[in-house]
């Protein structure tokens, strides 16, 4: 399988994604916002899982993320997390050991197969702000999606 996971500097999409659980396992919730490259807003939107830990969540988020791509035709997308590890596993440099993960992991990479181009990019907490707020709107709605 071509793996599109490379430079994001060609990517006009940018999906900046999180995901949380307090308690950790405990209520759980992701958040996504969608901007083009210039910061202009094009979607958010967030989700509670129910009970689920941190990664997770991060992975649900990202994987809400792909499939948007997905269905809306976007054929290069831009993904930023504040989590390490989710980036460092879809980049291939961190291997997958939780078995909770793994299956989350593959949908992810078939779902990242699916467009031609993904890349990923660490961002510190402060840049992933809006994500975050949406993620912890997703845990305090208590299943409800937004």
């Amino acid at each position: 399988m071509k793996l599109p996971f490379d430079s994001p500097a060609k990517s006009d999409v940018v999906a900046y994604v999180d995901g949380g659980a307090r308690g950790n396992p405990g209520p759980a919730g992701f958040g996504v916002r969608v901007e083009a490259r210039d910061g202009t807003l094009i979607e958010e939107f967030g989700a509670s899982i129910g009970v689920a830990t941190n990664n997770i969540a991060e992975y649900r988020g990202l994987i809400a993320a792909l499939t948007w791509a997905r269905d809306h035709g976007c054929r290069d997308l831009l993904v930023r997390s504040d989590s390490l590890l989710l980036v460092q596993q879809m980049l291939g440099n961190y291997k997958v050991k939780s078995s909770g993960l793994q299956p989350l992991h593959a949908k992810a990479r078939l779902l990242a197969g699916e467009l031609d181009h993904v890349g990923f990019e660490h961002v510190r907490r402060e840049s992933n702000v809006h994500a975050d707020r949406l993620a912890n709107a997703a845990m305090d709605s208590a299943g409800k999606s937004f």
